[in-house]
């Protein structure tokens, strides 16, 4: 995931310093949950070409599932303690763009993009010495459309709407993994990958709405 965001990095400045138009974009809205993100993206960097190319990192706040579900799926059949739960997800998303013309808006883009996400579910049992996550690193995809509206010379007024779709990941947690092949790992009782799945809401198809600046450059 860090080799990725560095990859993009080096790839955002290798544009704009080749004499691409280069934008820097921070949005906040909904992803599934609360979510924040910044992207760069680059246009006009070979003549005639119609795409343009957004790089993102985002972070999501997200239900992370049944917290005694999780215990009984993934650790034991103990019921002592008050559960506590948290998740978020740290995505990086590639997009490309295109402009069209879309309700008068002269500058509005359908995207279509692939998702890198590394998702954390995090369960706590207060009183009940029992603390341990559940994660999994998912491959997705995202499609939606994308504008933005001039408050001054450089600045835009952005919104985005769409939505992403990730196909079912592997779920690790404490000593135990399940699997959607069914080769699953020190797997408790006669729970399946089904079962965990269904206690742990790991990103599936993820509504997305989203709104912030962007600055050009």
């Amino acid at each position: 995931m860090k080799k990725t965001c560095l990859l993009a990095a080096v790839l955002l400045i290798g544009f704009a310093a080749y004499g691409a138009d280069f934008s820097a974009s921070a949005l906040s809205g909904f992803n599934g949950g609360l979510s924040f993100r910044v992207a760069g993206t680059i246009a006009h960097f070979a003549q005639g070409f119609p795409l343009s190319f957004e790089f993102g990192i985002g972070h999501t706040r997200l239900d992370p599932g049944n917290p005694e579900l999780a215990r009984r799926i993934f650790i034991n059949e103990a019921t002592n303690g008050t559960p506590e739960k948290t998740g978020y997800s740290w995505e990086f998303r590639l997009n490309f763009l295109y402009q069209i013309r879309f309700l008068g808006m002269q500058d509005a883009h359908v995207f279509v993009g692939v998702r890198r996400t590394a998702f954390d579910a995090n369960f706590r049992y207060v009183g009940g010495n029992e603390l341990f996550d559940v994660t999994s690193d998912l491959w997705g995809v995202g499609a939606g459309l994308q504008s933005n509206f001039p408050m001054g010379r450089n600045v835009s007024f952005t919104m985005t709407a769409g939505f992403d779709y990730y196909p079912n990941a592997i779920l690790t947690g404490h000593d135990t993994t399940y699997s959607p092949d069914g080769e699953n790992i020190n797997q408790k009782e006669v729970f399946t990958y089904k079962d965990a799945d269904n206690a742990i809401n790991q990103p599936k198809f993820q509504p997305l709405l989203m709104v912030g600046i962007t600055v050009g450059f």
